[in-house]
């Protein structure tokens, strides 16, 4: 059967509000018109208008972090240790020891685009999600929340748009069996300048990062930074989001796409 495919990545690019203000990408672009330079020591003798048309190679240099673009967080990123509520406190792993089954999965989309920046979803809200949408949950399904910081990306207030997963509401998909969750936001969390606002005011530490977090009870993997969420239905369909394979890194790029056929196509 026919497949569709819908890209759910942002670019890596300069000058694009992905990130608060000092982290984001840096790309230098080297054209064909000025590599000679770098051709030239591997040929000695080599002359610019030997090569054809005068052309070299195009590459660039990049100056990344690992949560940079659209990128899938392992649980060592957030919390040294994870499964302390499966009573198998053990190391957290890293995104290359992340498992292969847990990026290729049923999709499930739930829809929080209507909650206000800063909301923080609780369980009773994907409850009433996937009553919505009629989804009953499956271990090792990716579930994926779509905010409001989607139809921001790239304006100035992209970081601090759309609500955020708490506690209580990542731990019910875990429990359920859930390993892998994904968000158009900046974080999985609600934007830290809302939370910053509610410790100033409760000076309560466990509201920080408290999505994140629930790593600690229950190890599991997250993509941030995910687009076009608004095109795919509640369900019917498969992501696939691997991750690049970095050494015992907090996290990896991802090329994360939905895949699902035309028929379903239709009816979206």
């Amino acid at each position: 059967m026919p497949r569709k495919l819908v890209d759910l990545s942002i670019y890596l690019e300069n000058d694009v509000a992905s990130d608060p203000p000092g982290l984001e990408p840096k790309i230098e672009y080297f054209t064909h018109e000025n590599t000679y330079a770098q051709i030239a020591p591997f040929f000695p003798g080599l002359k610019p208008e030997d090569l054809p048309d005068g052309e070299g190679w195009a590459v660039e240099k990049i100056q990344l972090s690992t949560h940079n673009g659209t990128h899938l967080d392992a649980p060592y990123h957030f919390h040294s240790t994870m499964d302390a509520a499966l009573h198998e406190k053990k190391k957290s792993i890293a995104i290359d020891e992340v498992p292969l089954d847990w990026c290729f999965q049923p999709g499930v989309k739930l829809d929080f685009r209507h909650f206000p920046d800063g909301y923080v979803v609780q369980a009773v809200d994907v409850e009433a999600e996937l009553k919505r949408i009629n989804h009953t949950l499956k271990p090792l399904e990716i579930v994926i929340i779509n905010t409001r910081a989607g139809s921001r990306y790239g304006e100035k207030d992209y970081v601090a748009a759309g609500a955020g997963m708490g506690y209580e509401a990542t731990m019910y998909l875990l429990e359920r069996g859930v390993r892998l969750t994904g968000t158009d936001a900046w974080s999985w969390d609600a934007p830290f300048v809302h939370t910053a606002k509610k410790y100033t005011e409760t000076q309560d530490a466990s509201l920080i990062w408290e999505g994140h977090k629930a790593g600690r009870d229950i190890g599991y993997c997250h993509i941030e930074k995910l687009h076009n969420l608004e095109v795919l239905p509640g369900d019917g369909f498969f992501i696939s989001c691997f991750p690049h394979k970095i050494r015992g890194a907090s996290a990896g790029w991802t090329r994360a796409v939905a895949i699902f056929d035309d028929a379903l196509m239709a009816s979206v």
